[in-house]
C-alpha cells in the first residue's frame, strides 16, 4: 500500500489541485474527497460534486452553508437522554447518529481525529455528562485556533479526571498532564526534557474540579518562577500552553497528524513535506481549518500517494459504508460492532489514542469487519434511503445490467482498484438467478467487503 515520495514535488505538493486530460475531476476523485472529507457521499452527493468542480467542492465540505434543518435540535434531545441514563458507553451510539446524519460531515470528522488526539476514556472517568460536554467542546473547537482548543481541554473536567490534573497541588505538583501536553498533544517525544515536564506541571497547579466542573483554586497554585523550554517566569497554565505552541516542533507535529490523518498513513511524510503545512500553522495563528482546508484541496491529496493509501478505521467503515448507501441501522448495536474491532468510542485504549493504519486489520478483525457489514445488511433494522429498505435506489436504479450494478457499487464503495478476477466474480454474483435484486444486491456488498481493497479509504 504504502508508496514512497521520489516523484513527488515539494515545492507543488500543497498547491491546489488542478484537473488534466491524464488525472480529469471524476467521481472517484469525488468520493475520495468525501471519504476522507467525512465518509462517504451517495451517488447522487457524487454528481453534484462533480459538478462543481474540486475547488468549489472542497470549499463547501471546509465552509457549508447554513441550512434550516432540525439536525442540531434533534441531537441535543438525543444527548440530554443519553446522558440521563448515565450510561457513557450509549454516547457511542448518539456520536454514530451524528455521523450518519450530519449537514457538515467534516465537522464530525475532525471532532473523531481530536477524540483520538486528546484521548480521553470513559473507563476512567465513569461520568457521561462530562463525556458529552467534553466530545462538544472539540467539535466547537475542530476548525481552531489550535491554541484555544488546548486551553479549553486543560479546564476539561474529563481530561482533569483522566490525567489526574485535578489533584495537582502546589506541594505536589502531578506531572500527568505536563508529560501527555507535550509528548501526545503538542510537541512530541524528544522536543522537551524531564525538567521542562516538572516545571510546567507547575504552572498548572490548582486546576481542579469542584461539583463536576473546573475550578482554579488560587491557594493551591505554584505562584514562583518556572525555567522551561528558554523561558521563565512566573507562568499559569495559559503561558505555558503559549510558550509550547512557540516551538518549531509543535507546528511540525501537529500538521504531521493531520497529514496522517488526511492524506496517507505510511510511510511517514519527509519534512520536506511537512515544513509548508507547519508554516501554515505558524503563519496563521495555529488556525486548523484553512490548513484543512489547504490538505484537502491538494495536489498529493488527489494523487496516487493518496488514494487507497489509508486503512479505514472501524468507525469509517460502516459510517461510510451507510452514508453511501443512504442507510440507517440500529446504531446502539453499531456502536457496541465498531467496539468489538476495537474502536469504542468515548473509551480509547490509552492516553495515545487509537494507532490507526494498519494495527485495524489482523485476521481477527478482519473476519470481524466481513461479519459486520454483513450483520449491517442483514438486520431487519437497517434501511436504505427515504422509501425504506430500497437499496436498489440508493445503487441507483438506471444501472440495469450485473456489471453497471457492481461498477456504481465499487466506485461507491471502494477506494483502490481491485483485480479483474475479483470484479469478474461479483458481476457472476449480481446475476439475480431469480432472486429479488435487493438481496442480490446485499449479497454483492457483502463478498465486496471481503477484498482487501474494502478495507482502504
Amino acid at each position: 500500500m504504502a508508496k514512497d515520495f521520489d516523484d513527488i514535488d515539494a515545492s507543488r505538493a500543497w498547491k491546489p489541485f488542478e484537473p488534466t486530460a491524464a488525472r480529469p475531476w471524476s467521481r472517484r476523485l469525488a468520493a475520495h474527497l468525501h471519504r476522507r472529507a467525512g465518509f462517504a457521499a451517495t451517488w447522487a452527493q457524487l454528481d453534484a460534486c462533480v459538478k462543481l468542480g474540486p475547488a468549489t467542492a472542497v470549499d463547501r465540505l471546509c465552509n457549508p452553508p447554513a441550512t434550516a434543518n432540525d439536525f442540531e435540535s434533534t441531537s441535543a434531545m438525543l444527548a440530554e437522554r443519553t446522558v440521563a441514563g448515565g450510561d457513557s458507553t450509549r454516547l457511542a451510539a448518539w456520536w454514530l447518529y451524528r455521523m450518519l446524519n450530519t449537514p457538515d460531515p467534516l465537522l464530525e470528522k475532525l471532532t473523531l481525529f481530536w477524540h483520538g488526539h486528546f484521548a480521553t476514556s470513559a473507563a476512567k472517568v465513569e461520568k457521561a455528562r462530562m463525556m458529552l460536554d467534553q466530545n462538544e467542546l472539540l467539535r466547537r473547537h475542530t476548525r481552531g485556533p489550535f491554541e484555544r482548543t488546548v486551553g479549553a481541554i486543560s479546564r476539561d473536567p474529563a481530561m482533569l479526571i483522566y490525567l489526574d490534573s485535578a489533584s495537582n497541588r502546589r506541594i505536589h505538583p502531578n506531572e500527568n498532564f505536563a508529560r501527555e501536553l507535550m509528548e501526545l498533544f503538542t510537541l512530541g517525544v524528544g522536543n522537551y526534557t524531564e525538567g521542562d515536564v516538572k516545571e510546567v506541571a507547575r504552572a498548572f497547579t490548582g486546576y481542579e474540579v469542584m461539583g463536576d466542573a473546573f475550578r482554579f483554586d488560587h491557594s493551591q497554585h505554584d505562584t514562583g518562577t518556572k525555567s522551561f523550554l528558554g523561558r521563565s517566569g512566573d507562568f499559569g497554565g495559559d503561558e505555558a500552553i503559549r510558550i509550547i505552541l512557540d516551538q518549531p516542533a509543535a507546528s511540525q507535529f501537529i500538521a504531521r497528524k493531520l497529514i496522517r490523518f488526511f492524506v496517507f498513513d505510511e510511510p511517514a511524510a519527509p519534512d520536506a513535506l511537512v515544513e509548508p503545512i507547519a508554516k501554515d500553522l505558524r503563519e496563521h495563528g495555529f488556525q486548523i481549518g484553512p490548513v484543512v482546508q489547504r490538505i484537502l484541496g491538494s495536489n498529493v491529496f488527489f494523487s496516487d500517494h493518496a488514494i487507497g493509501q489509508k486503512v479505514r478505521s472501524p468507525v469509517e467503515l460502516v459510517v461510510g459504508l451507510l452514508r453511501a448507501l443512504g442507510g440507517t441501522t440500529n446504531l446502539v448495536q453499531l456502536a457496541q460492532g465498531t467496539a468489538d474491532l476495537g474502536q469504542s468510542l468515548f473509551q480509547p485504549p490509552n492516553v495515545k489514542g487509537w494507532d490507526g493504519g494498519r494495527a485495524w486489520i489482523n485476521s481477527s478483525t478482519l473476519l470481524g469487519r466481513v461479519n459486520l457489514v454483513g450483520k449491517i445488511l442483514a438486520a431487519s433494522e437497517t434501511q436504505f434511503g427515504r422509501a425504506g429498505a430500497d437499496l436498489s435506489a440508493a445503487v441507483n436504479a438506471d444501472a440495469t445490467t450485473p456489471a453497471e450494478s457492481v461498477d456504481r457499487l465499487l466506485e461507491l464503495l471502494v477506494a483502490a482498484p481491485i483485480p479483474s478476477a475479483a470484479r469478474d466474480s461479483l458481476v457472476d454474483l449480481a446475476h439475480d438467478d431469480g432472486r429479488e435484486r435487493n438481496v442480490v444486491l446485499r449479497d454483492v456488498i457483502h463478498a465486496m467487503s471481503a477484498l482487501p481493497e474494502f478495507e482502504l479509504a
